[in-house]
């Protein structure tokens, strides 16, 4: 009876360490499909935001180009009124040189005072036809704000200039002003685009540090401590 007893234990060991594998493999069997579908599911996460970040970046690019556009005319813009103030700087010395003696006085014609004054509305409104004057000033000429319309026509001419060159002084100084408005719009829009290109090389590169991770996963199932101890 004993013999027959220490005959059967090896057996039950035999079968207790089968059944024990056998749990093991189920164990980990049961969770390999939930474990198999997150990185399925990961990977089209990252095929999502990557078409996202693709066509973010598209965008991005378009705005970019558009406002680099707007700078490059705002940049010509800023040529062209430098090069009308140099202009009406050169017009305006050239005219005080020409008026830099005093004129001689004498009595006036009877409706001098009258053609003098037609000759400043019809200067001023000139100079406002071709953009050196603005509407602002001519509306100061017809009301007198500011304008003497009862001095002589080479007089006039010299105000005029003047009051010309500080209007292009000031159109050159707003051209500057909205430069350099457009040029960190265009700054901002190109920083935005570098950033998501870089996100996007950086995509896939995660997505393979994420797979070696899966793989790891994958091979520790087949080193659990429990099939160690089975073995």
């Amino acid at each position: 009876m004993d013999s027959a007893f220490l005959s059967s234990v090896p057996q039950a060991v035999a079968i207790w360490l089968t059944i024990v594998v056998l749990l093991a493999v189920a164990a980990a069997t049961i969770r390999l499909p939930r474990r198999l579908t997150r990185p399925s599911e990961a990977a089209s996460d990252a095929a999502r935001y990557a078409d996202e970040i693709g066509v973010a970046a598209d965008r991005a690019a378009v705005t970019a180009e558009r406002r680099r556009s707007v700078w490059e005319s705002a940049q010509e813009e800023v040529g062209a009124a430098w090069g009308a103030y140099e202009r009406a700087d050169r017009e305006a010395r050239r005219i005080a040189s020409a008026t830099a003696y005093p004129m001689m006085s004498r009595r006036r014609k009877p409706g001098e005072n009258v053609d003098r004054q037609r000759y400043l509305h019809r200067a001023a409104s000139e100079l406002c036809r071709t953009q050196d004057l603005p509407i602002s000033a001519l509306n100061d000429v017809f009301a007198h704000r500011g304008w003497n319309p009862r001095l002589h026509p080479v007089q006039q001419e010299a105000v005029l200039a003047n009051a010309v060159r500080e209007h292009r002084l000031r159109a050159y100084r707003r051209a500057v002003e909205r430069e350099q408005t457009t040029w960190r719009a265009a700054e901002a829009a190109a920083e935005a685009l570098r950033a998501l290109r870089a996100e996007a090389m950086a995509a896939p590169l995660r997505d393979r540090v994420r797979e070696t991770a899966d793989e790891r996963w994958w091979t520790e199932q087949w080193t659990t401590p429990e099939l160690r101890a089975a073995a």
